[in-house]
């Protein structure tokens, strides 16, 4: 009977701590003071521990420190010499710096972006794709207004949920987070929008909630070309209107050159930066009238037909279609790229789905601010290792297949790339094995 090739080598979970290097992390922590008053829970232990929960999926402390007793042999092996109890781990959350998680997330993305961006199955890419970036943030709900300000009314009964936001931002031939911040839920999405942290030649996809006159002009003085979804009510003046028809006497798109205007009060912008304008400020200001000055900012609006196609009962095809315009900073490209690049923008809402759906982020494993945020951090951690894994795998899987597997696997010394690439071959050898006749046996009489 053949052997299976499959089921062999290393735990799964000892395969994808081959990304990190065990002293680098140590020096990591202790740089970022991780191991001050440590006496043997380290920040590998920490690190690894945790990486082990979030990718079991556990929800509970307890569940952790049961699970790794009784995985504790081959934990052993992996270097583990320390299992932690709900006290250590609780203890540890609250207080080994999550800057010592996050420096361990932009050094595995740095080590590795060149494995990102390579994946041969993006095809043939338009040539601004390389240049894409999509901001955009997402809430998760916690169990307490105290830690981090929810977002909304007061409810008329019971208490308050807080929020903690999530704002990221992603490299498009990447598809994993490149920036990340930290608010509370009330924060609004634009007082994380800073233009100086973009640079000349970047494409900036982003939601309507990021509109502002004046970072938007700030961007346009850096270089950086924006799109973005136009927000209802806003004022502008039309320097140009042109309508494009399609093939069949209809509306293929709708091209306009508009200046918005903003009145900004110079008393409050002395008290911001001492009294002394900016360069970029300096070049949109085109007059003062009783102390404000007025800021103008030049864009292209491009609307177009959104139409989507969908099945009713019987099969009958339901056609569905509204006017969706969109706001630029660029009056050279076409209107077809500046609408692919909006709709690349959605690739960060799968991002934000992803993670929410297949990592434990209902149940936190402490209620500190810092210990929020480092199960935050370690499971963008754990996304950034499968995402590696998937993108080294040549078969096609979905991110929660490949998620789910990883799980029931994490443990089990599994070639990943072969079992991955062929799940089915060990099932096959076993009924190849089980088809063929046994052995005839000859009967000798003496």
């Amino acid at each position: 009977m053949g052997k299976g090739t499959n089921f062999i080598g290393q735990p799964l979970l000892t395969q994808l701590l081959k990304f990190f290097d065990k002293d680098k992390i140590l020096r990591m922590s202790r740089k970022c003071g991780g191991e001050r008053y440590v006496k043997s829970f380290d920040g590998w232990h920490h690190l690894v521990v945790m990486l082990y929960a979030v990718l079991m999926r556990f929800d509970s402390l307890r569940e952790i420190t049961a699970s790794t007793l009784a995985e504790a042999r081959k934990l052993n092996h992996l270097g583990i010499t320390t299992m932690p109890r709900r006290s250590t781990l609780s203890d540890a959350n609250a207080r080994r710096p999550e800057a010592f998680f996050e420096a361990v997330y932009r050094d595995l993305l740095a080590s590795n972006r060149h494995l990102l961006s390579s994946d041969s199955r993006n095809g043939s890419m338009p040539p601004w794709l390389a240049n894409l970036l999509i901001l955009d943030s997402t809430t998760i709900p916690l169990f307490s207004n105290l830690i981090f300000k929810g977002v909304g009314r007061n409810p008329k009964t019971g208490k308050k949920k807080g929020g903690i936001k999530v704002h990221k931002v992603i490299r498009a031939v990447e598809g994993v987070a490149s920036d990340i911040k930290f608010t509370s839920a009330a924060t609004h999405d634009s007082f994380m929008f800073v233009a100086e942290e973009f640079n000349k030649g970047e494409l900036l996809a982003m939601d309507r909630a990021y509109i502002d006159y004046e970072k938007l002009e700030k961007l346009t003085q850096r270089g950086v070309i924006y799109v973005t979804k136009m927000k209802k009510g806003l004022k502008y003046k039309v320097l140009s209107d042109v309508m494009y028809m399609d093939a069949k006497n209809g509306m293929a798109y709708r091209i306009q050159e508009v200046e918005f205007t903003k009145k900004k009060s110079k008393k409050s912008e002395e008290c911001a930066d001492g009294g002394k304008d900016t360069p970029q400020e300096q070049a949109t200001v085109e007059g003062e009238k009783n102390g404000e000055q007025i800021i103008t900012h030049r864009a292209r609006i491009v609307t177009y037909p959104d139409i989507k196609k969908s099945k009713g009962k019987g099969g009958k095809e339901i056609v569905k279609g509204k006017m969706v315009s969109l706001l630029t900073n660029d009056f050279t490209m076409d209107a077809e790229d500046i609408i692919a690049i909006y709709r690349k923008r959605w690739e960060i809402e799968t991002l934000f789905r992803q993670i929410k759906q297949n990592f434990p982020l209902r149940y936190f494993y402490g209620e500190s601010a810092n210990a929020i945020k480092i199960q935050i951090w370690v499971t963008l951690i754990a996304n950034l290792l499968l995402t590696l894994m998937q993108r080294s795998i040549k078969r096609k899987w979905s991110f929660s297949g490949l998620a789910t597997m990883t799980r029931i696997l994490l443990m089990c010394y599994v070639d990943y790339r072969l079992f991955f690439e062929n799940p089915e071959k060990e099932w096959q050898q076993i009924l190849a094995n089980s088809a063929d006749p046994p052995p005839e046996l000859e009967l000798k009489f003496e």
